[in-house]
């Protein structure tokens, strides 16, 4: 599945992300923010436009009700960041950790989580389209009541994820790995799975195989 890259000019200023809070409306656009903390804290509504962000830690800051669009995020830490109630478009997480981050209700599209650690994370009654784990470990995350459209899992870490109330018809599964996972039967009905993962999803479900 391709899915559109972020649209990120060659040409940016460099910011910090301090400067938000001495603006009656925080956008933040065309811009390169390297290496800032800006860890427990809570604003507004932040606009993240156009922009690359590297080197930065966000722990437990409140970002509900952000808007980023066209946004790089390298060798970040955004654990336990609360980005519920967000649009997330054209936007990719690289090398990133985000362990407990809260993405409940939000709209994500043309996302990438590469290389990044997402044990924990929710994303109930979220949408995702076209959204791409590669490489991610997603151990106890939950997709509980989202609406899955064109949203791949490739060589990832999915054990103990919660999808009840939320159908894989379609979603390929069957390059990541899991000792177990939450859904129903009717939730799992063309599901693209492995042979070994047939077997499995099989004995999670209560029947015996006979050889």
């Amino acid at each position: 599945m391709k899915i559109d890259i972020p649209k990120i000019p060659l040409e940016l200023t460099e910011r910090n992300f301090n400067d938000i809070f001495y603006e009656e409306d925080p956008i933040h656009e065309m811009c390169i923010i390297t290496g800032s903390d800006f860890s427990n804290e809570a604003v507004g509504r932040v606009q993240l436009y156009s922009s690359v962000i590297k080197n930065c830690t966000f722990t437990n800051t409140d970002f509900s009700n952000i808007d980023i669009l066209d946004v790089r995020f390298e060798n970040c830490d955004l654990s336990n960041v609360n980005l519920s109630k967000s649009s997330i478009h054209r936007v990719e997480f690289i090398n990133s950790k985000l362990l407990g981050s809260n993405f409940s209700e939000s709209s994500l599209g043309n996302v990438k989580f590469e290389h990044s650690i997402l044990n924990m994370s929710s994303f109930g009654s979220s949408k995702l389209e076209k959204v791409v784990f590669q490489d991610a470990s997603l151990q106890n995350a939950d997709f509980f009541d989202c609406k899955l459209k064109k949203v791949e899992f490739k060589e990832c870490n999915i054990n103990e994820v919660n999808f009840d109330d939320t159908s894989l018809k379609g979603i390929d599964i069957s390059s990541s790995n899991f000792d177990a996972l939450t859904i129903s039967v009717e939730d799992l009905k063309g599901c693209i799975v492995s042979t070994n993962q047939a077997i499995q999803l099989s004995s999670l479900m209560g029947l015996i195989i006979k050889d």
